[in-house]
């Protein structure tokens, strides 16, 4: 199935519900990057879980930056996803590969660490964006998350993220998010089913592995609450807005002397994205050419 993302609707609206499969991105990221299975597995459910917070954002050009900091292995990890469906994000030590846990899944948790902070920006395109930071609950990212929902935006909700990656990659990586509107949170009986019928799943990929679909999964947890699904399917995918034209302002922004320097060491540059493992080279040619830029502009002021 395509990565794609949809949403529906529960108890006359009471519940809102949003599902997601990022296995493609997922495996997208885990090549550029040259991601471990740990590393994978936690980079995957952070661009998850990025693309399921932006869903409910209005207005169009509107993100979300998440940034997961702990004591573990991994160093820590940024994402950032677009309600136009892009996300992109890496982590800082790739590689890091940690024995599985005693229930003997990926230890996503060791690897980020369960000391540190959850950092989630939200910014709609004009005026200050909002951030909200967290403590972290375990490192296993979809619980932290949970908890910034929590405690942030004072909303009930389930968050279920998973990544299924073997030798062959990723084969299964989404998840979905439930949330009690305003108008039901006050209904503990809703809440707690709601909260029960998540716990008794096994994980999301499990359920994406046995071949079943988003609404399929809906139908499964919200069928008998009056569910609809919306008719929107909205394609999601792997996306950097990196250029050679933006690296040549960064460039541009170290100087002169920096530049000269760079010509006369390394005849040339070289600058790779952190967020899509993009390498970009400039010439000696290019370099020399940011110079007079620079001194046309000195010499005019």
């Amino acid at each position: 199935m395509a990565d794609q993302l949809i949403r529906a609707t529960a108890a006359d609206g009471g519940i809102r519900a949003v599902g997601v499969i990022s296995t493609r991105l997922t495996e997208d990221a885990r090549q550029r990057h040259n991601l471990s299975y740990v590393a994978t597995a936690a980079l995957g459910r952070a661009m998850t879980a990025g693309l399921l917070l932006v869903s409910s954002m209005k207005r169009d050009g509107s993100r979300v930056n998440i940034r997961i900091k702990g004591n573990g292995p991994l160093g820590g990890l940024l994402v950032d996803a677009g309600l136009d469906g892009t996300v992109r994000g890496y982590v800082d030590h790739p590689h890091v590969e940690l024995p599985p846990n005693d229930k003997g899944k990926l230890d996503v948790g060791g690897a980020v660490g369960r000391d540190g902070y959850l950092y989630v920006v939200r910014d709609v395109g004009f005026g200050y964006p909002y951030s909200s930071t967290v403590q972290l609950v375990s490192g296993e990212v979809g619980d932290d998350i949970a908890q910034y929902l929590v405690n942030s935006e004072q909303t009930p909700s389930a968050l279920l993220v998973g990544v299924f990656v073997g030798q062959d990659g990723v084969t299964a990586a989404g998840g979905i998010l439930l949330q009690v509107m305003p108008k039901a949170a006050r209904d503990e009986a809703l809440v707690s089913t709601l909260e029960s019928r998540v716990a008794q799943l096994s994980g999301f990929t499990p359920l994406l592995r046995s071949g079943k679909t988003l609404p399929d999964i809906f139908e499964q947890l919200l069928g008998d609450m009056g569910l609809q699904i919306l008719p929107e399917v909205q394609m999601v995918r792997f996306d950097c807005q990196c250029s050679f034209d933006r690296v040549l302002g960064a460039l541009k922004m170290l100087g002169a002397d920096e530049l000269q320097d760079m010509i006369e060491k390394d005849n040339g540059a070289e600058a790779t994205c952190h967020f899509c493992g993009e390498v970009y080279q400039a010439s000696s040619a290019e370099l020399a050419a940011l110079i007079q830029e620079l001194q046309a502009v000195s010499s005019n002021q």
